[in-house]
């Protein structure tokens, strides 16, 4: 009976390789769950490095952040903040001893590290969608007066993108006097209404002969997407895109 028992005691202690020991006192049970809290600490340390890849990937380029950031683009200031905080958790989270109150303090803290990562991930796409698809506001571009004046001919191009599906940008040509008001009882000499292609954009040339009245001072051209601010002073970021020629 007694060689049955130390054969037992000798195969309790000689344990397979690769079979973890079970922790023998409660610190060792406390270290374990710290260590694993720790696992978690390091991962949300890449929360700004993450964010910034998700962005990326829905085509956030650096001109795009800088355009943005001048725009005051709350949702990229709050993913950045997030992204920010939930380092700051994983650090704090790092730092607190693996002990039973401290296991409880780390839990918490990598607590609000998870949700801080969370709202980051989650705004930066709103953002990163939002910048990179553009806003829908349309652009006026090589605007050009040509010809002698019995052959005039104003040419421009319209640009927008991400034009809703639904919405549509219209571009009028009206002639204005010297205090940028127009002539009364002059009907627009140009107008049209233009719809986005299945991906949100708005490509359109237009060339057009110009037979202004003797008492014009200048064309302007106003290209305003339906529903919009149509004031050319507005600093709305949906407001219109105006420009003004003036005759020689």
């Amino acid at each position: 009976m007694r060689r049955n028992a130390i054969s037992f005691h000798h195969h309790e202690r000689m344990k397979p390789p690769g079979v973890d020991q079970e922790p023998r006192t409660l610190d060792d049970v406390q270290a374990k769950i710290g260590k694993r809290l720790d696992d978690v600490a390091k991962i949300l340390a890449g929360a700004l490095v993450t964010v910034a890849g998700v962005m990326t990937s829905l085509g956030l380029t650096s001109d795009v952040v800088f355009v943005a950031l001048n725009n005051e683009s709350w949702p990229i200031f709050v993913a950045a903040l997030s992204a920010v905080l939930a380092i700051v958790c994983s650090i704090v989270a790092l730092l607190i001893h693996p002990t039973r109150r401290g296991n409880v303090w780390e839990t918490v803290v990598l607590g609000l590290g998870v949700i801080f990562y969370m709202v980051a991930l989650s705004v930066a796409v709103v953002g990163a969608a939002q910048a990179a698809s553009g806003n829908g506001r349309p652009t006026l571009i090589n605007i050009k007066l040509e010809g002698p004046d019995s052959d005039r001919r104003l040419s421009f191009d319209v640009h927008a993108d991400g034009v809703d599906r639904w919405a549509s940008v219209n571009v009028y040509v009206t002639v204005v006097d010297a205090n940028m008001t127009d002539l009364p009882g002059i009907p627009d000499l140009y107008s049209v209404s233009l719809r986005p292609n299945n991906k949100g954009d708005i490509d359109h040339q237009i060339s057009m002969s110009l037979a202004a009245p003797r008492n014009a001072w200048g064309i302007e051209i106003i290209a305003v997407t339906v529903g919009g601010n149509g004031d050319c002073e507005s600093r709305s970021p949906h407001g219109p895109s105006c420009a003004v020629v003036q005759l020689s």
